[in-house]
């Protein structure tokens, strides 16, 4: 794998996956990216045998292919996945996916209500109750065996190892944020976010036991972590995707006042299947 040439791009909305910390941690667990002279970020895999060059959550300046040539990347197929759709970038792998996003920028009185009213029921029903939240950078040798655990369970390509997440909190650990509910001292729930550029956060894993449900742990787990996001300058808040699998998990999200909004998309672009470059 080619190493790293240039600086990664200072942008402030920078997505997770494009992000310093993301690359740093990538290059702490071995895998170290590519970065364009633009500052995108370029991961170097196999997928089915096949060796493939991935650029995640970026939309590709107009002279990718001349960046990729730089890098020796320019003859492997590419799979983009941008965060917003802006034109075709080759063949459709994969039609956007819908995420959930909530705006800090909005002052807390007016985003409580615009709370769903049986979400803000309920935070109001975990306010009244014995729970406290407290909050820590997460250190990478921490003992979080809840999080681990919930963390493992998820399958599928888009979830971090581990390993990649404890590696992130190495590289960043003010940047990666544990909030945890407790209840008369026991742990019930807790939620992981990481920062990325200067005005983006993103929810990462959580977990939670009975007595958290019972008493809304989450509800006001979240609340309390978008007050304390915004309040340092945190403009945007990242839920994570609306998957159709998890009905419920998708209606917390969306009554915690996030809004839906569509990713880009994934496609494949391969010069030799292409009748034109992207460049």
């Amino acid at each position: 794998m080619m190493a790293a040439m240039f600086d990664m791009a200072n942008d402030p909305d920078t997505s997770l996956m494009q992000s310093h910390d993301f690359a740093d941690a990538l290059r702490l667990c071995g895998q170290g990216p590519v970065i364009l002279p633009d500052g995108a970020l370029v991961l170097h895999r196999r997928v089915m045998g096949i060796s493939v060059a991935m650029l995640p959550r970026a939309t590709p300046c107009a002279a990718l292919s001349d960046h990729l040539r730089q890098v020796g990347l320019h003859r492997l197929p590419l799979i983009l996945s941008p965060e917003t759709f802006t034109r075709k970038y080759g063949l459709r792998l994969r039609k956007p996916a819908c995420a959930a996003k909530i705006d800090l920028r909005v002052p807390q009185s007016i985003r409580f209500a615009g709370l769903h009213q049986k979400w803000r029921n309920q935070l109001r029903h975990a306010q009244n109750s014995d729970l406290t939240v407290v909050r820590a950078p997460m250190l990478p040798d921490a003992a979080l065996p809840d999080l681990d655990a919930a963390q493992g369970q998820k399958q599928g390509y888009r979830n971090w190892p581990v390993g990649l997440t404890r590696a992130f909190a190495q590289v960043a650990p003010k940047k990666c944020q544990v909030f945890t509910a407790k209840l008369k001292g026991q742990t019930v729930a807790q939620m992981l976010f990481l920062l990325h550029g200067t005005t983006r956060a993103t929810y990462h894993i959580g977990h939670t036991t009975t007595l958290g449900r019972l008493h809304h742990a989450h509800n006001l787990i979240l609340w309390t972590a978008q007050n304390w996001l915004s309040d340092r300058g945190i403009g945007r808040l990242d839920l994570g995707l609306l998957d159709p699998k998890t009905p419920n998990l998708n209606r917390f999200k969306l009554r915690s006042g996030a809004r839906p909004f569509n990713l880009g998309g994934t496609w494949l672009r391969w010069s030799p299947l292409a009748r034109h470059d992207i460049a």
